[in-house]
């Protein structure tokens, strides 16, 4: 099974050691092939234009390299056959919520794995924004609250 896996985590410290540490091991455990979108787009592009003197022409650069992430992390949604969304925050990310809705688009099985205790829903009856969680459950995926549900889910 192709998995790609839509997350903040790779953007702070933190959430990179868990997702490379812990999620993806587990994720890899499960026999899925991992689509890594933090691993899509090569890693010294994004350190030259991070590198660059503040200014027009990082700007422009970010630019450009952000149409190339955001084609990259397209097409492993077009190929993948489940989309594993990580869900915490006090509101689900943007870039994540984005991909779910663009998978649901393609008729791909969602999962949600939400660890984060806070209320995050519009709602009593929602866990998250009612619409990321309407994709979820209508692509035939779930939403679960701990890493032990996720391989389970993921073979339902």
């Amino acid at each position: 099974m192709k998995l790609y896996v839509a997350s903040p985590l790779g953007f702070s410290e933190a959430g990179r050691q868990f997702y490379y540490d812990t999620l993806l091991p587990r994720l890899a455990a499960s026999a899925c092939e991992i689509l890594d979108p933090w691993m899509l787009t090569d890693a010294a592009k994004i350190k030259a234009v991070s590198d660059m003197p503040y200014g027009a022409a990082k700007r422009d650069a970010w630019r450009s390299l952000g149409a190339e992430i955001g084609r990259n992390n397209a097409a492993a949604i077009a190929d993948c056959d489940v989309l594993l969304a990580v869900l915490d925050g006090p509101d689900v990310d943007s870039g994540t919520a984005s991909e779910i809705g663009y998978a649901f688009a393609l008729k791909k099985r969602i999962v949600g794995y939400r660890s984060d205790f806070r209320l995050a829903g519009d709602n009593e009856g929602a866990i998250v924004n009612l619409q990321v969680e309407y994709f979820i459950r209508q692509s035939g995926g779930t939403i679960v609250t701990g890493l032990d549900a996720v391989a389970d889910a993921l073979r339902s």
